[in-house]
């Protein structure tokens, strides 16, 4: 009976033993590591988004204001600045979370994105060479017009150009179709209005031509049927930092 007894205690204590090392290995909730979210944007799209070479570091509107509504609802991200198109590629592909880049909303693009509430508000506009003496739209005819991929600028101006009689050339990003019309190779661009204000401001040799275009609203956007948390994070994010100052702060860090 005691040889019983001694052997029912040891085997107690093992088990103790094993619960205890099971118990160390065990995290709680509050210990399980936060979801790191992949956020891609453009690469070229100042004010929104652009690389500082004296920061090493990509910096603008956008990347402003992700970092803003990231720390007001405690989340983690990684951003990726791949290039407009590139961007909504791998969101479409599941290899990104989400992307923020001057994305207009459109209900084309809802049929493949899920989006946030508009966070900012633009349209596009004509632009030509500072010395043009191109006046409207009409005056395109016969003339090649410069596109960058993905874009509404690009959007416009393809479904368009049979009305106006003048052909397109597609670009990657915003600079290569800018240098397309200072080199002569293009006579024009569609862009958005703040973005090309921006360049104007900072002394590219173009110059706008007539009114903007379809004013609209940017989003944060994410593959449809995905990440429904992030959409509703940046949502309560975005009320949050326009409550609170941080929204109209970081417009006028960049001058608007």
């Amino acid at each position: 009976m005691k040889k019983f007894t001694k052997i029912l205690a040891l085997a107690m204590a093992m088990l103790m033993v094993v619960a205890a090392f099971a118990g160390c290995g065990q995290k709680t909730n509050d210990e399980k590591e936060k979801k790191v979210y992949t956020i891609v944007s453009d690469n070229a799209f100042a004010p929104f988004e652009s690389y500082d070479s004296e920061k090493g570091e990509y910096v603008g509107i956008d990347m402003d204001i992700i970092a803003a509504i990231a720390k007001d609802q405690g989340f983690e991200y990684n951003m990726m600045n791949v290039g407009f198109d590139p961007a909504l590629a791998k969101v479409q592909a599941g290899q990104a979370d989400a992307v923020i880049a001057g994305m207009t909303i459109t209900d084309e693009r809802k049929l493949v994105f899920d989006f946030s509430d508009g966070y900012f508000e633009d349209g596009q506009v004509l632009v030509v060479a500072a010395n043009s003496d191109i006046d409207s739209i009409e005056d395109l005819n016969g003339k090649v017009v410069a596109t960058k991929n993905g874009t509404m600028g690009a959007k416009f101006a393809t479904e368009n150009k049979g009305k106006y009689g003048y052909t397109t050339k597609a670009f990657e990003g915003s600079n290569e179709q800018y240098q397309a019309i200072l080199n002569g190779n293009c006579v024009a661009c569609f862009e958005d209005y703040t973005v090309i204000g921006d360049a104007i401001k900072n002394g590219i040799k173009l110059k706008t031509v007539g009114d903007k275009i379809n004013p609209s609203y940017y989003g944060f956007a994410v593959k449809k049927g995905t990440n429904a948390e992030l959409i509703k994070m940046f949502n309560e994010g975005l009320k949050n930092i326009k409550a609170n100052g941080e929204y109209d702060k970081i417009l006028a860090k960049y001058g608007l």
